[in-house]
């Protein structure tokens, strides 16, 4: 019994939990912003070429991803931080709409969130994983695992995508 405990604990942090440092974001960085295919919670298309000379936060996240709900007020909070600059945040989840739909009523964070329709094809291996994309739709970052995302390092560092060309 408790090796059967340790087993289903042992999988249920490993798909939260980020793969070593020296293999984060080999997988990520494969993905071209033209291949994630997204949708509002209404079904409708979400065409990321229509955020051409924005950067493009992308966070995968889940409703049940311990991680993910841990940096969401650290995200909120660098939103905030950085509403200046010429960022679009999105939250991406492959779960149904009513399921993000009540995780928004029980949350409050004011996120934009999108489903994302072939995360499998996209290689995510963990949440959360997060991408950013500078304005010319080029992969700048991308790391699997919780980040304190209202750091002064990681805000210098989305900043400094920002302004890349």
């Amino acid at each position: 019994m408790i090796r059967i405990t340790f087993f289903l604990l042992l999988i249920c942090l490993s798909a939260c939990d980020a793969k070593n440092k020296n293999q984060r974001g080999k997988e990520e960085e494969k993905i071209a912003i033209e291949k994630i295919v997204l949708s509002d919670l209404s079904g409708n298309p979400v065409n990321l070429k229509e955020y051409k000379g924005k950067t493009v936060f992308l966070n995968f996240w889940a409703t049940w991803c311990k991680p993910c709900l841990e940096e969401m007020p650290s995200i909120q909070k660098a939103m905030q931080l950085l509403k200046s600059e010429n960022i679009v945040f999105l939250f991406a989840s492959e779960e149904t709409a009513d399921q993000i739909r009540q995780f928004e009523a029980a949350y409050d964070f004011g996120f934009n969130y999108v489903r994302v329709e072939n995360i499998t094809e996209l290689n995510i291996m963990g949440l959360p994983t997060t991408l950013i994309y500078n304005s010319q739709g080029k992969l700048s970052f991308s790391d699997m695992g919780y980040r304190k995302w209202d750091e002064q390092s990681n805000l210098d560092m989305v900043r400094e995508i920002a302004k890349s060309k």
